[in-house]
């Protein structure tokens, strides 16, 4: 068995299109040992026009753009990045590999070729697993940098040849020396593509995470329509008058979803006159536990005044 680390370079990425100018590919053996390493250069076959991942303009490739030209275009490889990527003894791999699964894709219909099919795994996967930490995408330079892996960003080739550096960083540092066995560990199951359809990886260590997160939602969810139900029908009752007449009150999603905390907070300005609103940019005092977020930044921008939740609780409950 061997693996194939692979990197995909792209003129310019749109919905529907990914015109492919770098195929960077690195071969070894079980134990990480490279057989093979290569940039694939082809004609994109249009202009450049490169954004990162937010979108934004500025991303340089370490080539010279004109260069590409001079190489074939896709259709001239498809053979070789498909029997590389195809062959039934080589385990595919790549970071964030989703995504360059997808430029392939978009080149073989461009190119009206017949679709890929080969099962592939994902470094930046493999991470989330050994943290259990599926919340953020982290970065190949980031990875690399914390495993003291050295690259040069964005040649397809050096990305290639870093995934692998941290694939191996990663699987030995857990002590199961071959990518089969860090697989088998972690419950994970192969990507696939074929009939020009993705499927993305899974893990048992994902299918949990999901659980746990809509779980937290739905208590989420039933602490705000308590919390809700609960001020629309008592903010018509309120006191007439006292210390808090004038004030509209808005708390940080956190603070609402704080039940029976919160209720209790809100009966309090009631009681002494207060209203309360769902909308930070209409109440004249924001409380939360720290200043920061949207709904704070909201308010403030609006002209209320900031609250530390401890004090609100020093003021009115122990009034």
């Amino acid at each position: 068995m061997k693996y194939v680390f692979f990197d995909i370079e792209c003129a310019c990425v749109y919905k529907s299109v990914a015109k492919i100018c770098a195929f960077g590919y690195v071969l070894t053996d079980e134990r990480f040992n490279v057989l093979e390493r290569e940039d694939i250069l082809l004609n994109p076959k249009g202009k450049f026009h490169l954004t990162d991942r937010k979108g934004r303009e500025g991303l340089v490739l370490p080539y010279v753009y004109e260069d590409f030209k001079k190489y074939p275009a896709f259709p001239s490889v498809y053979g070789r990045i498909r029997a590389l990527l195809e062959n039934g003894e080589h385990i595919v791999l790549g970071h964030a590999t989703l995504n360059d699964v997808n430029y392939l894709n978009l080149e073989t219909r461009r190119y009206k070729l017949p679709s890929l099919k080969f099962r592939y795994y994902d470094t930046q996967f493999f991470y989330m697993n050994v943290r259990k930490d599926f919340s953020r995408q982290l970065g190949l330079g980031a990875m690399a940098q914390e495993l003291g892996v050295e690259f040069t960003p964005h040649r397809a080739v050096d990305d290639a040849y870093a995934t692998m550096r941290v694939c191996e960083a990663l699987v030995r540092r857990d002590g199961a020396d071959t990518v089969p066995a860090f697989v088998e560990r972690y419950h994970i199951r192969a990507g696939q593509i074929a009939g020009y359809k993705i499927t993305p990886l899974a893990s048992q260590g994902l299918k949990s995470y999901l659980a746990e997160r809509d779980e937290e939602r739905e208590k989420r969810a039933k602490a705000h329509d308590e919390f809700y139900r609960y001020v629309n029908k008592y903010m018509h009752r309120r006191s007439k008058g006292g210390s808090l007449a004038g004030k509209v009150f808005c708390f940080s999603k956190e603070v609402e979803e704080e039940v029976p905390l919160s209720v209790h907070l809100v009966a309090a300005i009631f009681a002494s006159g207060g209203k309360y609103t769902s909308h930070p940019s209409e109440c004249n005092v924001y409380i939360a536990r720290g200043q920061g977020g949207v709904r704070y930044q909201n308010a403030v921008n609006a002209g209320a005044a900031f609250v530390p939740l401890e004090n609100l609780e020093s003021a009115l409950l122990q009034s």
